[in-house]
């Protein structure tokens, strides 16, 4: 019997692996949970092709042979994308290996390597840049402090040691100390009452100076503490020094007001406050202090740290320590200018001396310090002295030739001096012009012929050769100033216009009119081309002159830009105005005849021309006037009706007819037809007015006036039905016209029918709907007939269709709130309205009744100068003025509405077209209006 194993109990062979020749690597059954065996390594599988190869003769493959290599190129690309997804891993790999496989191989490998070389300096390159942009925008910590960290081999060990303890300043740590420090504990009484019994002192003071005490009261020097006693004290004083602050305020100008505080006088009164001595906090001097010595040990070199110290020296009332530091300082820094001002301010006049002239030899180029040493000097030859050492230091200063020449009496040395200052310093403008100004005016244009020559590039010494030339009167004889444009251009220095315009305004200040006006024409067509809206930039460049009070500069703007658009109508009525308000009559005169010869069609021009001769007496020239403007333009309603105005005015009622009819015949219009009926109502004759509104009515039957007009004439005379006919049929033919809405409703109301007052004005504003005027009348409606709670649903109604009315808001504070309620709710109409005049009258009006006559006084102007146009608010103004104002503010607002011409207004109106008032001036239809105003 042989000793050999059978087969199945032999050992495998060695790197056996079941089913390899096969391609498989194991096998499951039913009862594995996985495969029999792990498959094998890829060193197993390569040794396996090796000896294979060996077996077979062949050599072992030699692409992609070595374990390092393929471990690199695993790296760096992905073998699965190469491998067939349908197939088994390794499926060829117990497959035949002969040459070809091992040349393509070799082949396929070399073809990668030379791709992979081609591409990887781009690729590198490229990696190598977002690397250095990502570093560069992400630096480390450790590399943004890498100078800092170099830059400490520098420090020395002396600086290490000064510098200061940095303590926890965290807001946690901080917050728990200073509880710990602040933490109280209850003691009970009886400890308290131990603590008094045991000093012994029981006393008390009555108020009549009295001793009482028991029978340890022997003390004299001890009385008890009474802390209530001592808190009404200190209310008593705090209250004192708030009435002493409130009488010396100067701000008692609200009679009756709760509290008397100026909020300017209070914010002037917090500018000046200074901290006095002993006014400081001694805890704030002291860390001020350990800081400002942590500063200036740190840093001796560091002149203001030593100035700061000084000065809180000097704040805590140590002006000896203050003395002390800074002259510490000036040994520490002796070239620095502040430090040796803050030395010398310290010290008295001859210690301050004594240090200037320390300073100065260290310093001997500083123009600061010469000067404040020759204010130490109150001999005038010394401190010539003085200024003659620093012209010898620093002959190039300009400060100390003006110093020098102003402290010379007598004006041949000045001009020594400047002749010899222009000779050191020939760049300074200042010196050549104060030389100029002292010389004659023949060796002033010398000068200046110099002085330009020096600086070619100054505008200054131009315009001083111009303003000699104009007090030589030679202003009209040369054009000095347009060499000057000339020459700044080609120098490259050419200013701007606006910079013209403020040189300009110079001269007129100081009297050159002439050469303002040469500047002006010069130089304000300057950078703008005819592409520019050059009209609109001059008229705005006018009037920003007008607003600075800069009357020549404006006047000259619109000269030249009239020479420019000579037939610009905006233009002549722009300068006309300017001549009105701050010209002469001559001079608007001889404007208006100029802009009537450029622009003959323009009828304001005309009316103009017309009213200013009118309102000189010269009532002849103004006919002349009208007659020469009819000619030019026959057609225009508004010569008609100023040449009607002009005869009616004087008397000449007739012919005033005669041009009104002559007018209808020429030019019907619907203004010329108000105007005629409007004429004959205010002379009586009401057939006539009404003969007259029926004919114009046939030509007219939309024009809302002229039925407002027939059914007055009607209502006048009591032909109530017939009025309320023309008021029907005209809110039939004209249905958005709101003034013949209110007149058919009051006319209702007038002859008691208040129910068809109201349908009427809810079909008002059905037609007009969101209309204030309509919804305050039907409000006024049921408060006149007693109807309180209907008038406050219609205005509750009223206010949120129409919120921002200013008129609603008056009416609901005046007449539906309680008084008290007035002021919440002119406050909450403020919010809701915004800028309306109205409300400003009734916000002043609330002011008034509170007494607070400055404030009432603020919100009337303030109304004024939002609306000028508005009468009411003027009534409103004067009657105030009558009870609180002066004379004198009386007069200046009567001259002031004359001048603005109001129009508009609820009573205002009514007043001014009332036909008994239709000749009387604007100051007697103001003074009418205020007997009308109603609380």
């Amino acid at each position: 019997m042989s000793g050999r194993k059978d087969f199945l109990s032999q050992a495998a062979p060695e790197n056996y692996v079941a089913g390899l020749g096969r391609g498989a690597t194991g096998f499951t059954t039913r009862s594995d949970l996985g495969p029999a065996r792990e498959g094998p390594s890829e060193e197993q599988i390569k040794e396996a092709l090796a000896k294979r190869a060996a077996q077979l003769g062949a050599a072992p493959p030699t692409a992609y042979g070595s374990h390092e290599k393929k471990a690199k190129d695993d790296d760096d690309e992905d073998d699965e994308r190469f491998q067939d997804p349908e197939n088994e891993v390794g499926l060829f790999a117990s497959g035949a290996y002969d040459k070809d496989d091992d040349e393509a191989d070799r082949i396929y490998q070399e073809v990668d390597e030379r791709m992979d070389r081609r591409k990887r300096a781009r690729r590198e390159a490229r990696e190598q840049r977002d690397r250095e942009e990502y570093e560069r925008n992400n630096p480390k910590i450790q590399q943004q402090f890498v100078d800092l960290k170099r830059a400490l081999s520098t420090v020395t060990d002396e600086d290490w040691a000064n510098l200061p303890e940095v303590g926890d300043l965290t807001g946690k740590n901080r917050r728990t100390k200073q509880a710990l420090r602040q933490r109280f504990y209850a003691v009970p009484d009886s400890v308290i009452a131990g603590a008094r019994d045991s000093t012994q002192f029981e006393s008390t003071v009555t108020d009549d100076g009295t001793h009482i005490g028991g029978p340890s009261t022997d003390s004299a020097d001890g009385i008890m503490t009474n802390f209530a006693d001592i808190g009404a004290a200190r209310d008593k004083v705090l209250q004192v020094r708030l009435d002493q602050a409130a009488q010396g305020s100067g701000t008692d100008s609200v009679a009756g007001s709760a509290t008397n505080v100026d909020p300017k006088g209070y914010l002037t009164s917090l500018n000046r406050s200074e901290n006095k001595v002993g006014e400081v906090e001694v805890g704030d001097v002291k860390r001020a202090r350990v800081l400002l010595e942590s500063v200036i040990k740190t840093n001796p070199k560091h002149a203001p740290g030593w100035i700061a110290a000084a000065r809180l020296e000097e704040i805590g009332g140590k002006i000896v320590a203050a003395r002390n530091v800074m002259a510490r300082g000036c040994e520490y820094c002796p070239k620095s200018e502040d430090a040796w001002l803050e030395n010398i301010r310290l010290n008295d006049n001859h210690n301050a001396k004594i240090i200037a002239a320390n300073a100065l030899k260290k310093n001997d180029r500083s123009v600061r310090l010469w000067i404040e040493a020759m204010k130490l000097e109150s001999d005038t030859r010394a401190k010539k002295r003085v200024l003659r050492h620093a012209l010898d230091s620093v002959p190039q200063s300009v400060v100390l030739w003006k110093e020098a020449v102003n402290l010379e009496e007598n004006p041949g040395d000045a001009r020594l001096l400047l002749a010899k200052a222009t000779e050191m310093i020939p760049l300074s403008v200042e010196l050549w012009l104060a030389l100029a100004r002292l010389e004659s005016s023949e060796n002033a244009q010398k000068v200046l012929n110099k002085a330009r020559a020096a600086i070619p590039t100054s505008h200054e010494i131009w315009i001083a050769a111009v303003r000699l030339q104009e007090q030589l009167g030679n202003a009209s004889k040369v054009n000095l100033m347009r060499r000057a444009v000339q020459a700044l251009a080609k120098e490259s220095a050419m200013l701007k216009r606006e910079e013209w315009i403020t040189e300009a305004e110079k001269c007129e200040d100081e009297g050159a009119v002439l050469t303002c006006g040469a500047i002006i024409r010069e130089t304000l067509g300057w950078g703008l081309d005819e592409d520019d809206d050059r009209k609109d930039i001059w008229i705005s460049d006018a009037k920003d002159s007008i607003g600075r009070g800069k009357y020549q500069t404006a006047r000259a703007i619109y000269a030249y830009a009239l020479r420019v658009f000579y037939n610009k109508k905006s233009l002549w009525l722009a300068a006309a105005e300017l001549e009105k308000n701050h010209g002469t009559r001559e001079e608007l005169w001889h404007l208006l005849e100029k802009a009537v010869e450029a622009c003959p069609q323009s009828d304001v021009l005309w009316m103009m021309l017309a009213k200013e001769t009118w309102q000189a007496g010269e009532i002849d020239n103004a006919r002349k006037v009208l007659a020469r403007a009819n000619e030019k333009m026959p057609g225009s309603e508004n010569i008609w009706l100023a040449a009607v105005k002009l005869e009616a005015e004087n008397g000449q009622t007739e012919k005033a007819r005669e041009f009104l009819e002559d007018a209808r015949q020429q030019a019907s219009t619907e203004r010329l037809w108000v105007k005629s009926v409007a004429f004959e109502r205010q002379l009586g004759n009401s057939d006539a007015a009404l003969d007259l509104v029926n004919q114009g009515l046939q030509h007219f039957p939309k024009t809302a006036k002229l039925w407002m007009i027939k059914g007055q004439i009607y209502e006048a005379e009591g032909k109530y039905p017939q009025a309320r006919e023309a008021y029907t049929a005209g809110t039939r033919a004209c249905p958005k016209s709101v003034p013949l809405w209110l007149l058919a409703s009051r006319l209702e109301e007038k002859v008691g029918v208040v129910v068809k007052a109201r349908s009427v004005l809810d079909r008002a504003r059905l037609a007009v709907p969101k209309n204030p005027a309509l919804w305050t009348e039907s409000v006024r409606v049921e408060r006149r007939a007693g109807n309180v709670a209907q008038a406050k649903n219609l205005m509750a109604k009223a206010l949120q269709e129409v919120p921002d009315s200013g008129l609603l808001w008056t009416e609901s504070i005046w007449h539906l709130e309680a008084r008290t309620q007035r002021k919440p709710r002119s406050l909450e109409a403020i919010k809701r309205v915004d800028n309306d005049p109205i409300l400003f009258v009734t916000v002043a009006r609330i002011f008034w009744y509170e007494r607070r006559l400055e404030k009432a006084a603020t919100w009337f102007e303030k109304a004024i100068l939002l609306d000028s146009d508005l009468g009411d608010t003027w009534a409103w103004y004067y009657r105030f003025l009558l009870q609180h104002g002066t004379e004198e503010k009386q007069e200046d607002v009567i001259s002031k509405c004359i001048v603005s011409e109001p129009r508009h207004g609820e009573i205002w109106q009514g007043v001014a077209k009332d036909p008994r008032n239709a000749s009387k001036t604007i100051e007697e239809i103001l003074k009418l209006v205020v007997e009308k105003l109603v609380e």
